[in-house]
């Protein structure tokens, strides 16, 4: 049998560095299924 890689592109939280394949390709995820952020897309502002 021989091996193949695969490549499956998913999503990153920018806040909890949680990785995730969608169950629905087409929709955007509303919220990082761990942490529960709707910011998941957004990194967080530096402190100034």
């Amino acid at each position: 049998m021989g091996r193949v890689k695969i490549t499956v592109e998913g999503f990153k939280c920018e806040r909890c560095g949680h990785e995730w394949i969608p169950r629905n390709k087409e929709d955007h995820p509303r919220v990082c299924p761990k942490c529960k952020s709707p910011y998941w897309d957004k990194p967080r502002k530096s402190k100034k």
